[in-house]
């Protein structure tokens, strides 16, 4: 019996070491185009396009960082990445809050097939409405504006899933209950409800910047002014044309990554935490 459970503890070590291992090699695989790109950007132009290719530069530079920050204005591409991705992640925060909160504990003629047509705004294809919204923005006079660059990104129909999802957990008589002691629809909305969600709502508010501050086609249809581009926009002019030079390029592009790959390293476990908590089901 003693050397049945030894030998069993064995294979279950070694299939865990495995799949460890395993898991290792795919989290390499999946890192190494952004580990390569951190590479190149401490590179000189002759290290990038050696023969054979460098994967660690042989000599660090920090040419490629001041070619960029002085090439464009990075700085205030990033300024305004962050004010365009903080307006649309606090407003679909509360756009979705309260969605959720309404098709959740209310029930009223419609809410089925209005929670229904909400989700099927997931599948239309945002390219498609590309042409219409730009056209719409333009008559309003919203080129060249945060207003412009926000309006596309204010309401999230996947974030509206998530939190209802949560809130379904949350048993419907703790509503009741305070309602016989006098709290009302806001109170309860606000005291009790909100401070329950925080996990998920920091999983909402940091995937909803993530995506804003990645977008490059809608910022990039909406600007025409250097000053009111945004970062990821900004990338794209460190290209020479006449040339193939590297080096600023991916200097730019570790630049952009800094600052989500700081909020996931600082939100790691409320953002798992959140998204489990949004998959409880109905």
């Amino acid at each position: 019996g003693e050397e049945r459970s030894a030998l069993s503890m064995k294979k279950k070590t070694l299939w865990d070491i495995s799949v460890q291992a395993v898991c290792i090699l795919c989290a390499l695989l999946i890192l190494f185009p952004i580990l390569y790109a951190c590479s190149v950007s401490f590179m000189e132009q002759k290290d990038v396009l050696s023969s054979p290719p460098n994967l660690l530069p042989p000599k660090v530079t920090l040419e490629n960082y001041r070619t960029a920050f002085s090439r464009t204005m990075l700085l205030r591409y990033m300024l305004n990445s962050f004010i365009v991705a903080s307006v649309c992640s606090v407003t679909r925060m509360v756009t979705a809050t309260m969605a959720a909160f309404a098709f959740s504990f209310f029930e009223f003629k419609g809410k089925k097939i209005l929670f229904a047509l909400t989700m099927a705004t997931i599948m239309i294809p945002p390219d498609v409405l590309i042409v219409s919204n730009f056209t719409t923005i333009s008559r309003m006079g919203l080129i060249n504006t945060y207003a412009g660059m926000c309006s596309i990104f204010l309401v999230s129909a996947t974030n509206v899933f998530l939190l209802r999802q949560f809130y379904l957990s949350f048993v419907k008589s703790l509503k009741e209950a305070a309602y016989v002691d006098g709290c009302g629809n806001v109170r309860f909305f606000l005291w009790v409800l909100l401070p329950a969600s925080k996990p998920i709502m920091v999983t909402v508010f940091l995937s909803s910047f993530v995506s804003v501050w990645n977008q490059y086609v809608w910022p990039m249809l909406v600007t025409n002014q250097n000053e009111m581009r945004t970062i990821q926009v900004g990338i794209t002019m460190l290209k020479d044309r006449e040339s193939a030079v590297f080096g600023p390029v991916m200097a730019g592009v570790i630049i952009a990554l800094l600052p989500t790959v700081l909020l996931f390293v600082l939100f790691q476990r409320k953002i798992v935490s959140g998204m489990m908590s949004g998959a409880v089901k109905e």
